[in-house]
């Protein structure tokens, strides 16, 4: 899918990939075009990636990519048909390779092409309250509704039988049909990506959208950010509770119930039919499986594998909590 929210600078040579982020060209790369910068699993045989940590030896092991950023002790893990480029910090050389690409990615400026929807071809097809402005090249299904004061943003596409509540913010987002964001929320906004320097702290650019599959309900308050170089994605019939947040590149399995107040940290999965308790949270990088109840409150600092029941900070096996709660 091309994406519709940034635009993409590539094809640009390797030689001046590395000297425009300051990366010795050690192994004398020249010609070769590089069309994106992309993640270990999406990448094909035309795009530069990145492998920062053992946690993705197996994805990096089967990656397409034909270049990728990773460090000394990483390099051999990589197949063959992937030249490396060894560097000292990986996630810093990968975001400015990233800004190369997306120059437009670092901002997170208001929308100027907005436009008040009574002077739209909406105007007359939607039942909207006052106030509600509309950038350029959006797409709005048929029964649809928009509340007060709400700003749906250029390129986004919002399905049929949708219900936008008031005070909402839209950008780089793809919702499918039969979706209802409650007031209040804000959608598609650049994710909490930092990386700490002698300098000061580095942002990291953040290219990927937030897509919001079939028949979800995202409740009053909540927050989800658009991926980094992956997508944010809510699976189909997933009910979210208000004030919750959904960080950078999370992947929501369909049928699943998050309760208020629940934060997600980037880049972690959840499974299908998941049921989580309020103000239980969740870090980054993990991998929660099918079936998992996840007790309000929780901390979880770790994987939990399929049909489990935890509990507690850190989140442990629920019979186990009880038995050390008596």
């Amino acid at each position: 899918m091309i994406n519709p929210f940034f635009k993409n600078k590539g094809p640009i040579k390797i030689d001046d990939i590395l000297r425009l982020s300051n990366i010795e060209n050690n192994c004398g790369y020249k010609q070769d075009e590089i069309y994106d910068v992309k993640d270990l699993f999406t990448a094909s045989n035309n795009d530069i990636t990145f492998f920062h940590s053992k946690k993705y030896e197996f994805i990096a092991t089967k990656t397409k990519a034909a270049y990728c950023i990773t460090t000394k002790s990483l390099s051999h893990i990589l197949p063959k048909n992937c030249l490396t480029i060894e560097v000292k910090n990986v996630l810093i050389s990968t975001a400015e390779i990233t800004k190369i690409f997306y120059p437009d990615s670092i901002t997170d400026d208001f929308d100027s092409t907005v436009t008040n929807i009574e002077s739209t071809y909406f105007n007359k097809n939607i039942k909207h309250g006052q106030n509600v402005l509309i950038g350029k090249n959006v797409k709005i299904g048929s029964n649809c509704l928009i509340g007060h004061n709400t700003i749906i943003e250029s390129n986004v596409i919002i399905g049929n039988d949708c219900s936008i509540g008031s005070n909402v913010i839209i950008r780089n987002t793809l919702i499918n049909n039969n979706v209802s964001v409650l007031d209040g929320c804000v959608i598609g906004k650049k994710g909490f990506g930092f990386f700490p320097n002698n300098n000061g702290n580095i942002r990291y650019p953040h290219v990927g959208i937030v897509i919001i599959e079939d028949n979800c309900e995202i409740g009053c308050g909540s927050t989800i950010d658009r991926g980094s170089l992956s997508n944010t994605i809510i699976g189909k019939n997933t009910y979210i509770d208000n004030q919750v947040h959904v960080a950078h590149n999370n992947k929501i399995g369909e049928n699943c119930i998050i309760a208020g107040q629940v934060g997600f940290a980037g880049s972690s999965t959840l499974g299908n039919n998941v049921m989580i308790g309020g103000q239980a949270g969740i870090s980054g990088h993990l991998k929660v499986g099918n079936n998992v109840q996840i007790g309000g409150g929780s901390g979880v600092i770790k994987s939990i594998p399929d049909n489990s029941k935890v509990m507690g900070y850190p989140a442990k096996d629920l019979k186990r909590f009880i038995k050390d709660n008596k």
